[in-house]
């Protein structure tokens, strides 16, 4: 494929328009790492774009003859377009169906983890909480409201890979996730709710993370809805020294996850 044919416009409108992911019911995923790790965990590859004419790499001739998608022959200029970095041609771009948004993916049990991201505004903070999730052991990640979209391309490339790995799932309202709470609790796993605010009086290395626990951050600039402060057994805050006057919600997170993970890891080796 060498024009911009109506195929071309719609791989577009994937990159960049949110309704389009969602009518079509998939995104354009670039990149080795994330795309291996959509094949990897078993996600749906419906097409596969290479450059046409072009040396591939063992990985992308065996990703071609092994997955079964859709394949496309795209001219360089065209794949560059698409591929998202200013001085690379991409071997390869993947089309992947989006999952469902369905709570129930994400595991419950006396271990689970789960984190709730409320209403952020930049796709690259949710692709970096999406990868400390991964990276601390976290059952998955719930993103709550009106919030910027997971499958943003900005989002799957800072998750880096991350996404694919941990079940991501959006949720309009709190309301529905607390309803999943009591569900859970109802099935005998007392989940606590704790929320990072850097007004709480407790810190985070004093609240017990080793019980199951579903961890809230807020908006970047606004922190928890109203609801969500409500919904919390508990506040905790990252203590901090220094000129600065707030973290990163994505590197708030990171820290209340370490913290997490740390005393886990603490509890196992007793």
């Amino acid at each position: 494929m060498s024009g911009r044919n109506a195929r071309f416009q719609q791989w577009e409108a994937l990159l960049r328009n949110r309704t389009k992911r969602q009518r079509r019911g998939e995104f354009l995923v670039q990149g080795v790492r994330p795309i291996a790790m959509a094949i990897e965990h078993g996600w749906q590859v419906r097409e596969l774009l290479y450059a046409a004419d072009a040396q591939l790499s063992g990985w992308a001739r065996t990703t071609l003859d092994t997955v079964p998608a859709e394949r496309y022959a795209v001219s360089p200029d065209l794949l560059h377009e698409l591929g998202g970095k200013a001085d690379t041609v991409p071997e390869l771009l993947a089309v992947v169906a989006l999952p469902e948004d369905d709570l129930c993916r994400i595991p419950t049990g006396p271990t689970m983890l789960a984190v709730v991201f409320d209403r952020p505004t930049s796709p690259g903070n949710i692709g970096t909480l999406v990868r400390s999730a991964d990276a601390f052991g976290a059952s998955g990640v719930i993103v709550t409201g009106h919030a910027a979209d997971v499958y943003d391309p900005k989002a799957v490339r800072a998750s880096t890979g991350s996404l694919f790995a941990l079940p991501v799932v959006r949720v309009p309202a709190h309301q529905a996730v607390l309803s999943w709470v009591a569900d859970v609790r109802a099935g005998g796993v007392h989940i606590g709710i704790a929320g990072a605010d850097e007004r709480a009086a407790l810190e985070a290395a004093e609240y017990d993370f080793t019980r199951p626990t579903l961890a809230l951050i807020g908006n970047e600039t606004t922190g928890l809805s109203a609801g969500w402060r409500e919904a919390c057994d508990q506040l905790v805050r990252v203590p901090m020294s220094g000129a600065a006057s707030s973290l990163n919600a994505a590197a708030a997170a990171t820290v209340v996850l370490y913290e997490s993970a740390r005393q886990r890891g603490a509890a196992a080796r007793r």
